[in-house]
């Protein structure tokens, strides 16, 4: 079976892509992140315009909130790299070109939302979150699959999932009904997108199964966030994790899982050596997620106890 190149799949897949975009267009709502965002409790701070300094007592917001806070935004604001990647591979002309624009332009609402609920609130000190944010941006973001179709199409699959969750468990933890509000109706536009790039990656599935088979083993097997370069981000997902916010259990449970029973991965047909070796590394992988899930969840309840009795 001869295996289809870059420029073929885009080709094939374009009828999948329009259908989807219609789709797409036809559920997605308008919304504004300005209405979101609680203007009456801002205050000008400190520097040219004279106003108060930041300090920790300016919110009520718990520091793990804080911190998937940060995350989340800080992997928002990598927008442009994101749109670099995608309009590269996708390119931008036709159904693909179209899609990679208005999902650019749903994503940068997120961003904004967000940081002016920050600002407005106090709920981070916004020095800090600036000097990170050029930190994080002047890396850039750059797709460990970033010439791959399928590959990068298993990837958001998963991602957007991934960050649909972060947000709306964020939103819980912050104990702020106005935060909790704002990040639900940002997971919901995250969930949209979830829903395209599976939908896609399923008319692959049909298209070309082994070589889809191939990408989504590859994928699940290295998964990372896209924030995985902010600084300081493994002690800050292990913070997210120990409150519940993201964790290995959900990342198995409410992330792969889910999507890999969409696609039907255990009862696609028509695949060669390949791709019958990848969906058992699929499962391998599935079980591995399993025990790595459970050690964790011993952990944490080992420390939770500890804890407890001091």
């Amino acid at each position: 079976m001869t295996a289809l190149s870059q420029t073929a799949l885009l080709l094939e897949l374009e009828p999948v892509v329009e259908r989807n975009l219609d789709r797409h267009l036809a559920v997605a709502k308008e919304w504004f992140p300005h209405e979101y965002v609680p203007w009456s409790e801002g205050r000008t701070f400190d520097g040219p315009l004279g106003g108060e300094a930041w300090s920790e007592g300016d919110s009520t917001i718990p520091d793990v909130a804080r911190t998937a806070l940060i995350v989340n935004l800080l992997t928002e604001d990598n927008l442009p790299s994101y749109h670099h990647e995608i309009a590269t591979l996708f390119g931008r002309d036709g159904a693909w070109g179209t899609w990679v624009h208005r999902w650019t332009a749903e994503e940068g609402r997120h961003g904004t939302a967000i940081r002016d609920y920050l600002t407005v609130t106090r709920a981070v000190d916004p020095v800090a979150l600036e000097r990170a944010r050029m930190t994080h941006m002047s890396a850039g973001y750059a797709n460990v699959h970033d010439d791959e179709v399928l590959h990068s199409l298993a990837y958001v699959s998963f991602q957007e999932l991934a960050t649909r969750i972060s947000h709306r468990n964020t939103g819980r933890v912050t104990g702020d009904p106005a935060c909790e509000a704002l990040l639900a109706r940002v997971a919901a536009d995250e969930n949209l997108h979830m829903v395209f790039y599976r939908n896609l990656l399923a008319g692959a599935f049909e298209l070309a199964p082994s070589q889809a088979m191939r990408a989504v083993a590859d994928v699940v097997a290295d998964f990372q966030m896209p924030g995985n370069g902010i600084d300081g981000f493994a002690r800050k997902s292990v913070a997210i994790a120990l409150a519940g916010i993201y964790d290995l259990r959900q990342h198995r449970d409410d992330v792969v899982a889910p999507v890999l029973r969409q696609w039907d991965v255990f009862n696609v047909t028509g695949l060669d050596a390949d791709g019958e070796a990848a969906r058992d590394q699929i499962a391998a992988h599935l079980d591995e997620l399993e025990r790595a899930a459970s050690r964790f969840e011993e952990k944490r309840d080992a420390r939770a106890a500890r804890l407890a009795s001091r």
